[in-house]
């Protein structure tokens, strides 16, 4: 008696069994614990200060983080090939969110990012930059899968029609120029690991660079450099103390905080730049609060750690099973690390301020659950990596 064996599609599994790479596990649970700490410290004046609890931006980081290593466990155990399934869902799901954004958003900082649900804020650009990548990775798969992946038309335009309403959506209604250098850096590192032509990429830039180039010049008569708020922040970043009190203010106040540390720093809990001096010193300059405090070993203590995390991302890449696998590990950790980088980036004054939290450490619920969903997502995959 023989016994029958069913061919076709394989049966589906919601959950990965496996063991997960426990070098990025430990890493991302040091980089919460170090993030959580620094809030505490950076924040308590602030918080004082604007609302008489100077606990009261830690208690809301410590809820966000039990939110987000929940859903980081959860997402580590469901299988990743799921997103591939709902990936359309996913991609009108973001659509008519960073839509609504313009219109029902609250408007702070000059910019309407945010919407008010049931109490709390969120920032549906954070959650956005994810599910990009997984639905980038999904129809870049899906091209490759079908051998047209060094075509002009499928492995090149095609993927960019789906980017240009994202993009749009946060760039022209939030006015979110930092989510969308991020996405944008993203999408081309994922279409260059699948196998996308370098060529493609050279001849649309040089085209895409002369068309905005002459763009910018007609819109400001004939001068390449306009009078906007970008271009006041390239001039400040050139020469900080020609505006000391006005677009200047930050970023001095960060260099003075990172002077002052020091080797070892002045010591945990006593820097003198984040009582007010330092504008926001648990957002985006929280590093510069690590500086001064933890001193350069402090600072090179979390690069490393960012480096360690970049690494192991990029090896569980190249060891996942499939393509789809492979695309979404490499646009998580670019996502993160190029964040990382551009946030140090600026607060030591190498480029231009822009506003890119610090993820793990910068203040902000939302970017912390989207950042550890993300980890999650990247666990899940080393569970089944080679």
């Amino acid at each position: 008696m023989t016994k029958k064996v069913q061919k076709g599609k394989k049966k589906f599994k919601l959950f990965t069994k496996g063991s997960v790479d426990y070098i990025i596990w430990i890493t991302v649970m040091i980089l919460v614990a170090f993030g959580l700490i620094m809030v505490l410290s950076a924040s308590s004046p602030s918080a004082l200060s604007e609302t008489g609890d100077s606990y009261k931006y830690i208690k809301k980081q410590a809820i966000s983080a039990v939110i987000g290593l929940v859903a980081m466990m959860a997402c580590s155990k469901v299988d990743y090939h799921i997103f591939r399934k709902l990936k359309w869902m996913i991609y009108l799901i973001f659509i008519v969110l960073l839509v609504l954004v313009g219109f029902i958003g609250i408007d702070a900082g000059g910019a309407r990012r945010w919407i008010y649900i049931a109490g709390f804020n969120f920032q549906p650009s954070e959650f956005a930059k994810i599910g990009f990548i997984l639905f980038f990775a999904s129809i870049l798969s899906d091209v490759k899968e079908h051998g047209k992946i060094k075509t002009y038309q499928y492995g090149f335009i095609y993927p960019l029609i789906f980017m240009v309403p994202i993009v749009g959506a946060i760039l022209i209604l939030q006015n979110h120029f930092s989510a969308t250098f991020i996405i944008a850096v993203v999408t081309v590192v994922q279409m260059f690991v699948a196998g996308t032509k370098i060529s493609h990429f050279l001849i649309t830039g040089l085209v895409g660079g002369v068309c905005g180039a002459g763009a910018l010049m007609i819109k400001n008569g004939g001068s390449t450099l306009g009078t906007d708020f970008r271009s006041s922040r390239i001039q400040t970043w050139l020469d900080p103390f020609s505006d000391p009190t006005g677009d200047g203010w930050q970023i001095i106040q960060s260099l003075y905080a990172i002077g002052s540390g020091g080797l070892f720093g002045v010591g945990l809990g006593n820097s003198r730049q984040k009582y007010l001096y330092l504008p926001e010193p648990h957002n985006d300059f929280i590093f510069s609060v690590l500086a001064e405090e933890l001193g350069f070993v402090g600072c090179v203590a979390v690069i490393l750690l960012f480096t360690l995390f970049v690494w192991r991302g990029v090896v569980i890449s190249m060891k996942a099973k499939d393509n789809f696998g492979c695309l979404i590990a490499i646009g998580i950790v670019t996502m993160l690390g190029l964040q990382a980088m551009i946030n140090i980036a600026v607060v030591t004054g190498t480029i231009p301020v822009t506003g890119m939290p610090l993820p793990f450490f910068s203040y902000g619920g939302t970017s912390l659950i989207a950042n550890l969903i993300a980890v999650g997502i990247l666990l899940n995959i080393s569970r089944t990596a080679k």
